[in-house]
């Protein structure tokens, strides 16, 4: 995997104060998406120890609420198996902290992967230019959803996304 920044002390891409990890690479290319850049899954800069440990570092400050995965795609093909990895050990080290994934793959195409077992919450689907609109919390256009991931799952109808984080969606 490789990744193109790690943002800290972000409040846009998730609920609370977050550390955003944008990965690279991506096969939506949405127009006008936001972060063209990060499409090339040979772009940035190796996902190493030394990038995980800068996330932990973050991750180990109390008033910090999880992780954020963005970029492109953090489910690129090229990137899933590391952004699982990544996860579970989150889970494990920091289980009070919120883990939020941002997507171009919608939501029924992705329930059964098996890095949802370590999500809170998932922001699917392309981004739309012509449903824009930036009045939206922790999304850019009509069409994507806020789906929290384990209620989700847990539900009867676990197809069905239930678009209720906290009261706040």
């Amino acid at each position: 995997m490789r990744y193109h920044n790690i943002t800290k002390d972000d409040m846009r891409n998730g609920d609370g104060l977050r550390v955003v990890l944008w990965v690279a690479g991506c096969n939506h290319c949405c127009k006008e998406c936001q972060n063209p850049v990060t499409w090339d899954p040979a772009g940035g800069l190796p996902f190493d120890e030394e990038a995980k440990r800068e996330i932990f570092e973050q991750l180990d400050k109390d008033y910090v609420s999880g992780i954020t995965l963005s970029g492109g795609d953090p489910l690129y093909p090229g990137n899933r198996m590391d952004v699982r990895a990544l996860c579970a050990e989150i889970r494990e080290k920091y289980p009070r902290k919120t883990i939020w994934l941002y997507t171009g793959d919608r939501w029924e195409t992705i329930k059964d992967d098996p890095v949802m077992r370590y999500v809170d919450v998932v922001v699917d689907g392309e981004f739309h230019a012509g449903e824009k609109d930036v009045k939206l919390l922790w999304k850019g256009s009509k069409n994507q959803r806020v789906i929290d991931v384990q209620e989700t799952l847990q539900g009867e109808n676990p197809s069905v996304p239930v678009l209720h984080c906290p009261d706040y969606l």
